[in-house]
């Protein structure tokens, strides 16, 4: 290990010092109660709400996973997949944020998204709280392994080392890290996470574009690689048998440029609907201290988004030019920001930089596993199988919940070759289509029942796995996104099952009423 690898490692120590420094004093208060552990007392202040929301959600996809996608094959997908988050974070925030705020508060307090669709249709079997347990411990599982395989890249590329080693090293850490403070630590943390992921964005795209020679240069370089600067269509790198891009006299090739219609714009864009679904984000909002700081935090959330999609996407175009032959493969092109870090910075303040990805990494899985881990401590076993537990057994079944998740997260990401966006689009998907429709139809349909709500969930859900893995492999118009028709396919599934059945009690039917009309204390 050479001195510029070791200062670098010295900064992200440093950095990693911080985080636990912060789990440290947030311990004490997050071990009170379940309820401060799991969601922070619903104590979060507007801008911690927002940055911390973005901020688990976007993980090291934002700064390796999106940036890889342009380099490898240009703006279109990177770009459209960009907008379809950007315009799906607004409307989450618009739309969602404060009628779960006052409808979870009104759920008999319901501090984890499953208790609150139990609560919500006052079930007595449970069976909504089940299945939403049991699908967030399968989607988190898998989230939390692309968080792992992101350790690993980055320390492997960095340092020179295992993947496997490091990714185990990573994963320990954001175990030790989820273990010590909760949802209030992970809250806090992440909010200075948020801010470390967008300085380092822009520092390195503005030294990229200057190392380029301008912004006019990286354009025209883009320019001559068919399909690489459109928006209906995308570039085709030009593979040997080995998946390796083909390089001849010093510049890598490409194919003919493939076509982007509208039903796959349509398709992209659909990463988008995935935020109505996803938990991380949505107990933030079931967190906020006061309903009526929603708003600031919306705009703080949207501006953060869209400058940092923007950017990350702006990286991936920009290391096209600058690094044309140094990741020849689709895994490795998602180590393009690393690449520009270590070759523009000092070790110090590259290793700072570095930080960024571990920051995104840290502030996304610690919210997986701890989300996943109240799903079943909570909400299974107490919810379901030990309704007399004590918070400090809902605690320590947490714990050891936690450990679990992580050995089979570690087990998942163990393929170096995995690619992190596609492990994302999945769990994304995932979430997205189970949750997604349900809650739209929860918190502005009153004629939603129990019935339809787990028809819902387990069609979604069920679908997602159906065509990705079945429907998709014949091609055409079949190869979109998972999440557009498993969320279409779960809407109807709500809809149809709730009219065929018994409509819901005037008990629901008061509470929706209350949401609707604000006449509770949120």
């Amino acid at each position: 290990m050479d001195g510029n690898t070791i200062r670098i490692l010295v900064a992200m120590i440093i950095y990693m010092a911080a985080v636990i420094v912060i789990g440290a004093v947030y311990a004490k208060r997050a071990n009170k109660s379940s309820e401060a552990y799991f969601l922070g007392g619903r104590s979060l202040g507007p801008w911690v709400t927002a940055m911390s929301a973005e901020a688990s959600d976007m993980s090291g996809w934002l700064l390796m996973g999106l940036p890889g996608v342009a380099y490898w094959c240009g703006l279109a997908d990177a770009a459209w997949t960009a907008i379809g988050l950007a315009v799906g974070t607004y409307l989450n925030w618009l739309i969602v944020s404060k009628r779960l705020r006052r409808y979870s508060v009104r759920a008999n307090n319901a501090i984890t998204l499953p208790e609150f669709f139990s609560n919500r249709f006052r079930e007595n079997k449970k069976t909504i709280m089940f299945i939403a347990a049991a699908f967030i411990l399968i989607f988190f599982t898998v989230y939390a392994a692309s968080c792992f395989v992101t350790c690993g890249k980055l320390f492997s590329t960095l340092f020179g080392t295992s993947y496997q080693t490091m990714m185990i090293v990573g994963a320990a850490f954001v175990l030790l890290y989820t273990l010590l403070g909760g949802f209030l630590a992970e809250s806090v943390s992440d909010f200075m996470q948020a801010i470390v992921m967008i300085v380092a964005l822009t520092i390195i795209v503005v030294l990229g574009i200057v190392n380029a020679g301008g912004i006019s240069e990286v354009i025209a370089n883009a320019k001559e690689i068919p399909g690489f600067l459109e928006f209906f269509g995308m570039a085709t790198p030009s593979l040997d048998s080995n998946g390796q891009q083909i390089v001849e006299a010093g510049k890598p090739l490409f194919g003919s440029v493939s076509g982007y219609g509208l039903l796959t714009v349509c398709s992209t864009m659909a990463w988008g609907l995935g935020y109505f679904g996803m938990p991380q984000v949505l107990l933030r909002f079931m967190a906020i201290r006061k309903e009526n700081e929603l708003k600031r935090s919306r705009r703080i959330a949207v501006v953060w988004v869209i400058i940092s999609l923007a950017v990350a996407v702006f990286i991936g175009i920009v290391g096209r030019q600058l690094f044309p032959t140094t990741h020849l493969t689709k895994p490795g092109a998602e180590n393009i920001f690393i690449t520009m870090s270590t070759s523009f910075l000092p070790p110090i303040f590259a290793g700072f930089v570095m930080a960024g990805i571990l920051a995104a990494t840290i502030s996304s899985s610690d919210s997986y596993l701890l989300i996943a881990a109240s799903a079943f401590s909570k909400n299974i076993f107490q919810g379901i199988f030990k309704k007399n537990a004590t918070d400090k057994q809902v605690m320590m079944v947490s714990r050891i919940t936690l450990l679990v998740l992580a050995l089979i997260g570690i087990v998942i990401a163990l393929d170096e070759n995995s690619v992190i966006f596609q492990i994302v689009s999945f769990a994304w998907a995932g979430f997205g289509a189970t949750f997604g429709p349900i809650m739209l139809f929860s918190l502005f349909w009153k004629r939603t029942n129990k019935a339809g709500a787990i028809a819902g969930m387990i069609g979604g859900g069920s679908m997602v796995f159906v065509w990705k893995l079945v429907i998709s492999e014949l091609g055409g118009v079949f190869a979109i996104y998972e999440l557009l028709p498993a969320f279409i396919f779960s809407a109807i599934c709500i809809v149809v099952v709730s009219l065929l059945t018994r409509k819901p009690s005037n008990e629901i039917l008061e509470d929706f009423e209350a949401v609707r009309s604000g006449k509770i204390e949120a």
